[in-house]
């Protein structure tokens, strides 16, 4: 008999569970299956958004998106279309459900065991297939599995998992989906808008003293550089703001200490004023890259 037995929801930044479905099958080989599980789940960020384990009779099957991973167990015989329907089904009533700030923030294992209810409801639904009301859902679910099929996970995988290496790591480096990062607040356009307009006047400057330069001989082409280098920093924040970057925080402080160096240089050409100007934008930038923090993963439709 084709069945779904187990299901579960962890967070993909650290695995800790948020809800699980609260089962006592005492079989051998599924305790085995559910272990697995567990370690899958600490680790579902080096993985596709979607994919699939075989472990003897039983398959693992998991989707992942905004941080949160929804990993479920089934017989080998149940259908993969359905194991992903059921699956995406969680995935909707629990970002309907709990709000991104409390799953963020939740620090004790299974947080949200009352999704357990949904979970088990869901569960009876998908193991009674006649009786399900969701033909539209189940033929757009066969056909994007058709068209991105779930990624195959090994025994070689799992052991990756188990023992972490770089090189495995670098497996999935064009495969794993990129991160998602917060939803940019007002503040932040605002730090971008006045980083981009510091970055202009850098650059503005820069060409007026070039030309100085090929008018007279005796103007320092280090102005020239300092202002690049500022308008380079400025910009780079920008960059940082917007995408996510391995070291994010740390590359924004080192372009803040850019601004800074460039502008206690210029110190002959502007005022007292200017250059708190300038360097007060560039630490608001450092504060909203550091406040706007990754999401999670996002599905990459391009696999």
């Amino acid at each position: 008999m084709s069945t779904v037995l187990f299901a579960s929801v962890v967070r993909v930044g650290d695995g800790l569970p948020l809800s699980a479905s609260t089962d006592y099958e005492q079989d051998k080989e599924l305790q085995d299956t559910k272990r697995h599980l567990k370690g899958l789940s600490k680790k579902l960020g080096q993985f596709p958004d979607r994919c699939t384990l075989k472990t003897g009779p039983y398959n693992v099957n998991f989707t992942s998106a905004l941080g949160i991973g929804y990993l479920m167990v089934c017989t080998s015989n149940y259908p993969n279309v359905l194991a992903f329907c059921f699956l995406d089904e969680l995935q909707k009533e629990f970002i309907v459900t709990y709000d991104p700030k409390r799953i963020g923030s939740a620090v004790r294992p299974y947080s949200f065991i009352e999704f357990d209810t949904f979970i088990q409801k869901t569960k009876q639904r998908y193991n009674s297939p006649r009786s399900l009301s969701t033909k539209i859902n189940l033929a757009d679910m066969q056909t994007e599995v058709r068209l991105r099929p779930p990624y195959q996970l090994s025994a070689e995988d799992l052991q990756a998992v188990n023992g972490f290496s770089a090189r495995s790591a670098s497996k999935y480096k064009n495969i794993a989906p990129s991160q998602v990062l917060e939803p940019v607040t007002l503040s932040g356009i605002v730090s971008c808008v006045l980083s981009v307009l510091c970055g202009g006047l850098n650059l503005l400057r820069g060409v007026h003293a070039i030309e100085s330069i090929l008018q007279n001989d005796d103007e320092d082409f280090n102005y020239v550089i300092a202002f690049f280098l500022g308008t380079a920093a400025c910009l780079y924040q920008c960059y940082l703001f917007a995408y996510f970057s391995v070291w994010r925080n740390s590359k924004s402080f080192l372009a803040l200490a850019l601004i800074c160096l460039s502008n206690m240089y210029l110190y002959e050409l502007r005022n007292m004023w200017q250059i708190l100007f300038h360097v007060a934008v560039g630490a608001f930038m450092t504060l909203q890259i550091k406040l706007r923090q990754p999401l999670g993963k996002a599905p990459d439709y391009n696999v």
